[in-house]
């Protein structure tokens, strides 16, 4: 519901005092002047560096002159006038109009005596096109649930029980320790079987993630955009409630719960956040105040043909502002670990996705989008500079150098990137049948000619399991044991290369469809003994991955990586070290890419001494065939690969087996 009235700007000002006019002084009586900006404040907000903004932004619950109520502050520079509306006052737009500051802020603001915590509202804007329209509050901390679209007053408050965490979070979170990711999207990760349609609270995903998470292994959970969006196809990456926690699974204390319990078990929590464009929704940041506020007025600049969506100003002050406040917050308020940047391709670069004569271009004339190169560096300032122990991780596909490198540098300043050409070279490499594998070899060995070029996290991510690409385990060639085979050797090969990893929900099953968002994984899989062979494979990848310092003391270095041979294309035969601080941790991994048993292979050693298999994907517990190479083996004195000392080994059928020195 939407009502006309007149302007609520009809006001005079002395000094910081607001005193309104005759027409207007009967209407300001519901409306009280009020601000939490100090005139630093403002400063900082209209030059791009208030980065707290959500402590004065929204609606905060307040006692003035011993009356309580709500402030209201939102950005709307250009609209002619702007009001408060709810259940509380019908839906009125002229009952309680807010007062525009004096200075050039663009901010309008006003306490409201009497609203509680949970009541419904909207800004009622009269645009600057001269257009009646409604509003979300961008600053809001809540919404109602979809398909309503109100924001909702809120005061969140909730006792963390986390400091042991965050005190040694800085060590445990460092870029030298273990990071094995799990991804998942919480509407469909898991269901009740008695209520399939219905999505579960925070509080009863905690219930039962908190406890698979240590069983599996994993050290980390990204979830998937939890921050409130409209559509429940855009799987959250379509955002209209950036600084409120999706209402689908419950209050925003529910989610810090959620978060409260994965810390007390020393599990670290990355969100998808998505700074990239949003999307076009009435209520949401689109066309704000009737005007293009918060996207490029040209469209070419503005406009993803993608997604069909909006991107952000990034040119703007007030804008960039407004993102790395939000991206502030969820470390802040939420005790956040970690920011998964999404799309940051799409932003570099203004041809991201079109033809280059449908491209915008910058001053210079080039393709980079530099309003957003200057976000992103202002932003990994912002995060490592304001928070001990976290990380921001870049979804990146293009070739842009040095986004992994420190601002000072010439870098982006993120402490990771998604390694992209890795797993498409690994997936298209994994999909040749093994009989082909030999002309295909060096696919899997071009990475590492680039791998420390960043510091790369290798992903195994939803995309690739979505649009008709398959699930994982039928991206693998062969029968079904090979099928199972591959996959297991394809996860012992990640978890054995340079980098983070990062495994999506159902695929450390072996999940047989798509990820389908509109309903649980398919955990009856798990009483099929390949299904249940793949869970066991994961859980002890990921449990000597941590167990080992070679696995990841030096994932960003050459320091931790040697190849032993890789040029085998004969036999797909792929041998190689991982190296940690001291030589005894050293591990050699050895990887047999095709169906055929390689007996007596002799391998090329880094030093002499007794070598014990303590790994193998071929293990009869995880589906395998069994064939082990049970004893202690004693190097030998003779030349291999370049080494002098050498042993003879058994390696197992599209097998992966890790050898360290044993007793």
């Amino acid at each position: 519901m939407s009502t006309s009235g007149k302007s609520s700007s009809n006001k005079k000002v002395t000094g910081k005092k607001i005193e309104t006019t005759p027409v207007l002084e009967e209407r300001s009586k519901s409306v009280w002047p009020h601000s939490l900006f100090t005139d630093f404040d403002i400063s900082l907000f209209i030059s791009g560096k208030h980065f707290r903004l959500y402590e004065k932004m929204g609606a905060h619950l307040l006692n003035i002159d011993q009356t309580a109520g709500a402030y209201f502050a939102v950005w709307a520079p250009n609209a002619q006038q702007l009001s408060v509306v709810g259940n509380f006052n019908k839906w009125d737009q002229a009952a309680h109009p807010l007062n525009k500051r004096w200075d050039a802020s663009g901010i309008w603001e006003g306490f409201i005596p009497g609203l509680k915590k949970g009541e419904v509202y909207k800004y009622a804007i009269k645009g600057f096109d001269g257009v009646d329209i409604q509003k979300g509050d961008p600053f809001a901390t809540r919404w109602e649930h979809p398909p309503r679209t109100a924001s909702v007053i809120w005061d969140t408050d909730y006792k963390w029980r986390d400091k042991p965490w965050l005190k040694k979070r800085p060590k445990l979170n460092a870029l030298n320790q273990p990071m094995s990711v799990y991804e998942l999207h919480l509407g469909s990760w898991q269901r009740d079987p008695a209520e399939p349609k219905r999505v579960l609270t925070y509080k009863e995903i905690a219930k039962s993630l908190v406890p698979y998470i240590l069983d599996m292994g994993f050290t980390h959970v990204e979830l998937m955009p939890i921050m409130e969006y409209p559509y429940f196809p855009s799987w959250g990456y379509q955002i209209t409630g950036y600084f409120a926690a999706s209402s689908r699974h419950g209050t925003p204390e529910e989610l810090m719960y959620l978060i409260d319990e994965l810390h007390k078990n020393n599990i670290a929590v990355i969100l998808d956040w998505v700074p990239s464009h949003f999307p076009g929704d009435a209520h949401g940041l689109y066309h704000f105040d009737g005007t293009h506020l918060y996207e490029h007025a040209d469209m070419r600049k503005g406009f993803h043909p993608d997604w069909k969506s909006y991107i952000f100003n990034y040119d703007r002050n007030e804008v960039r502002s407004f993102l790395i406040s939000n991206a502030l917050y969820w470390l802040d308020q939420f005790h956040a670990d970690g920011l998964r940047v999404d799309a940051v391709a799409s932003m570099l670069y203004f041809n991201f996705s079109r033809k280059e004569e449908d491209a915008a271009t910058n001053e210079f004339g080039g393709s980079e989008n530099l309003g957003a190169i200057q976000f992103l560096k202002d932003l990994n300032e912002a995060v490592y500079g304001n928070f001990e122990g976290v990380h921001t991780i870049a979804e990146e596909s293009s070739t842009y150098p040095g986004v992994t490198h420190p601002v000072h540098a010439g870098g982006l300043g993120f402490g990771m990137k998604w390694m992209m050409g890795w797993m498409n070279d690994t997936l298209k490499y994994f999909k040749n049948d093994p009989i082909n594998r030999k002309y295909h070899h060096h696919q899997l060995t071009f990475s590492i000619t680039y791998a420390f070029s960043e510091n790369f996290m290798l992903p195994f991510s939803h995309d690739e399991v979505v649009h008709g690409k398959s699930s994982m385990i039928y991206k693998m060639p062969g029968d079904e044991w090979q099928k199972f085979a591959n996959l297991r050797l394809l996860y012992a090969y990640m978890f054995t290369q340079p980098g983070t990893k990062l495994l999506f929900m159902g695929n450390e099953f072996a999940q047989t469809h798509e990820w389908d968002f509109k309903s649980s994984l398919d955990w009856h899989l798990l009483q099929h003994a390949p299904h249940l062979g793949m869970q066991k494979t994961v859980r002890a990848i990921n449990n000597l991955y941590r167990s080992e310092p070679a696995l990841y003391e030096h994932s960003f270095s050459y320091e931790g990586f040697e190849w032993i041979n890789a040029d085998d294309a004969a036999h797909s035969v792929y041998i190689y070290l991982r190296k940690g601080s001291k030589a005894k941790d050293t591990l050699i991994v050895i990887l047999n890419m095709t169906p055929v048993y390689r007996e007596n292979y002799r391998i090329g050693l880094p030093f002499k001494g007794k070598w014990k298999e303590i790994f193998s994907t071929d293990a009869q517990e995880f589906f395998g065939s069994g064939k082990h190479n049970e004893k202690l083996m004693v190097s030998e004195q003779v030349d291999c690969h370049g080494r002098e000392n050498s042993l003879v080994l058994q390696i197992p059928p599209l097998g992966a087996i890790i050898l360290k020195q044993g007793k």
